[in-house]
C-alpha cells in the first residue's frame, strides 16, 4: 500500500518554503520520524521528517523547488506491495502469453496463405509471365505497407518522446482554478507565464498581460552571462529565499515605478542631546532609543499631513488607493539579506513604545522568527544605514507603495549661526518616490517638513 509524504504546517503563518536539500534516494529504507528533506523559508531552515516507514518508491520534488503545505513531497512502498508487484508480474506473463498466441495465429494465416499461392501456380501454368507480373505488384505492395508501418512507428516513437519531453521540462505552477481556466480560455499556456503574485503565484492580470504581450513572458528577460571561468577561477553558489524574494521584488518595483529621489540635510545636534538624556529611561522599558525611532514617529505624523506618501496607486483602474492607517516598514540587515517588518498604527504610540517595539521585531528579523503578518500592510520605508556609513544614497520604492526614505550617517560640518560657524551634526536624508501619483514640488515639500521638524518638532508639529 503506497503513503503519501506531505509538507507539514512548517511554522506559524509560513505556508511556503524552497527545498534546500534532499536527504533520501529512491529504493531507501527509512523509518517513521527519519528525516527526507530540508526546506528553507524566509525566516529558517528546517528538516521535514517521515510520518511512515517504507521503501522510498517515489521523489516528487526536486531540490530548489518552491513547495506549500500539503504538496506531496514522497511516496513511500509498504510491504505489502509485494503483492500489487507480483499481479502486476502475473499481468505481464499474462500479456507476453496473449502476444504469443497472436504470433502463432499470424503464422498459420501466413501458411494458408502460401497454400493458396502453390495452387494457383498449378492451375496458371500458361500464365506465369501475367503470374510473375502480379506478384512483384503484391510484393511491392508489401514493401510500401511495410514502409508505412515503419513511418508510424517512428512517428508514434518521436510523439512519445516529445511528450516525455515535455513532461520533463513542466515547472510547478500556483494558480487558482480560476485563473487556469481563463488561460484555458485566451489559449494561453500557463507553463510559460511568470507569476507576480506571492511566491510566484500566477494572476487574472499575468495571464492577460501575457495575451496581450503576443506571448512574451511576463517580467523581464534575463541577460545572459558569459563563461566568467575563461579568464581564472570562479565559485558559485545558490541565492537562498531571501536574496530570490528580494531580488524579484527589487526588480519589479525599478520596472514599474518611475523613481524620482529628493535630497535634504538635517540638524540633528538637538535629537542627540534628546538621545543621550532620555536612553536609560528606554533602557528600563527593554528598548533602544535610537534615530529610526524619532525617525519612524516624524515619518508617521508627515504621513498625515502629505497623505499622497501613505497611498498606493492602481494604474489598470486609473485610481489611487488613501490609506487610513499608518504602518511603517523598517529595513533591517541581517546575515541572509535584507529584510523588511513592519511597524503597525506607528502614528499611535510614543516613542519610548516604538523604540521597545523596533528592538524586539529587529532581533526576531536577524534570528529569522518573524511571521508572514510582520512583513505584510506597510506603508511607506525607512531605511537607515547610518550605523555603516555613507554620504547618500537611493533607494528603491516597495511595491506597492510610493516613497522610502533612506538615512545615511550623520556628520559634523560647520554651520553659519548669529554670524558665527558652530560644529553641528548634520544627517542626509534621501527621499525616494513614485512619480505616477507624487510631483516634485510634493516631493520637495515633504522633505523640507521633515528636515524642520528634526530641527525643531515643535514649529513643525504647530505649522
Amino acid at each position: 500500500m503506497a503513503k503519501e509524504i506531505k509538507i507539514p504546517q512548517i511554522s506559524e503563518g509560513v505556508d511556503t518554503a524552497t527545498i534546500s536539500e534532499i536527504l533520501v534516494s529512491k529504493g531507501d529504507k527509512i523509518e517513521e520520524d527519519q528525516s527526507v528533506i530540508a526546506v528553507e523559508t524566509d525566516k529558517a531552515s528546517t528538516e521535514i521528517p517521515s510520518t511512515f516507514a517504507g521503501t522510498v518508491k517515489e521523489i516528487k520534488v526536486s531540490e530548489g523547488e518552491e513547495v506549500s503545505v500539503g504538496d506531496v513531497i514522497i511516496i513511500l512502498e509498504e510491504a505489502d506491495e509485494d503483492s500489487e508487484e507480483n499481479e502486476e508480474s502475473g499481468d505481464d506473463k499474462e500479456k507476453e502469453a496473449s502476444e504469443e498466441k497472436g504470433k502463432k495465429e499470424k503464422k498459420e494465416k501466413e501458411g494458408t496463405s502460401e497454400e493458396k499461392e502453390k495452387k494457383k501456380k498449378k492451375t496458371s501454368e500458361g500464365k506465369k509471365e501475367e503470374k510473375s507480373e502480379e506478384k512483384s505488384d503484391e510484393e511491392e505492395d508489401e514493401t510500401k505497407n511495410g514502409d508505412e508501418e515503419i513511418e508510424k512507428k517512428k512517428s508514434f516513437e518521436k510523439s512519445e518522446k516529445d511528450e516525455s519531453d515535455d513532461k520533463k521540462s513542466s515547472k510547478k505552477v500556483y494558480a487558482s482554478p480560476g485563473v487556469r481556466r481563463l488561460a484555458r480560455e485566451l489559449g494561453v499556456n500557463i507553463q510559460e507565464i511568470e507569476g507576480s503574485g506571492q511566491s510566484s503565484r500566477i494572476t487574472e492580470k499575468d495571464v492577460k498581460k501575457y495575451k496581450e504581450g503576443g506571448g512574451e513572458k511576463s517580467g523581464s528577460t534575463q541577460l545572459e552571462l558569459p563563461d566568467f571561468s575563461k579568464w581564472g577561477a570562479v565559485e558559485t553558489k545558490p541565492l537562498n529565499n531571501i536574496k530570490k524574494i528580494t531580488a524579484k521584488n527589487v526588480l519589479q518595483s525599478w520596472q514599474s515605478i518611475p523613481h524620482v529621489f529628493q535630497f535634504g540635510e538635517a540638524d540633528i545636534s538637538g535629537i542627540e542631546n534628546y538621545i543621550e538624556e532620555h536612553k536609560e529611561k528606554v533602557e528600563e522599558a527593554g528598548g533602544k532609543l535610537t534615530l529610526t525611532a524619532i525617525l519612524t514617529k516624524v515619518v508617521a505624523t508627515a504621513l498625515h499631513k502629505f497623505p499622497m506618501f501613505n497611498a498606493s496607486v492602481d494604474m489598470n483602474k486609473e485610481e489611487m488607493i488613501l490609506k487610513k492607517y499608518v504602518n511603517i516598514n523598517i529595513a533591517v540587515a541581517t546575515d541572509e539579506g535584507l529584510l523588511v517588518p513592519v511597524i503597525e498604527n506607528a502614528d499611535q504610540k510614543s516613542i519610548k513604545d516604538l523604540s521597545v517595539e523596533i528592538s524586539q521585531i529587529a532581533q526576531k528579523a536577524r534570528d529569522q522568527e518573524l511571521s508572514k503578518e510582520n512583513m505584510e500592510g506597510g506603508n511607506f520605508s525607512i531605511s537607515n544605514l547610518g550605523g555603516i556609513g555613507g554620504t547618500n544614497f537611493t533607494p528603491i520604492v516597495y511595491h506597492p507603495q510610493v516613497a522610502i526614505l533612506g538615512v545615511s550617517r550623520a556628520r559634523i560640518k560647520p554651520v553659519y549661526i548669529d554670524n558665527n560657524f558652530e560644529p553641528r551634526s548634520i544627517l542626509p536624508l534621501s527621499l525616494s518616490y513614485d512619480h505616477r501619483l507624487i510631483d516634485g514640488a510634493d516631493g520637495a515639500s515633504f522633505m523640507n517638513w521633515m528636515v524642520k521638524a528634526l530641527e525643531d518638532p515643535y514649529e513643525a508639529l504647530l505649522g
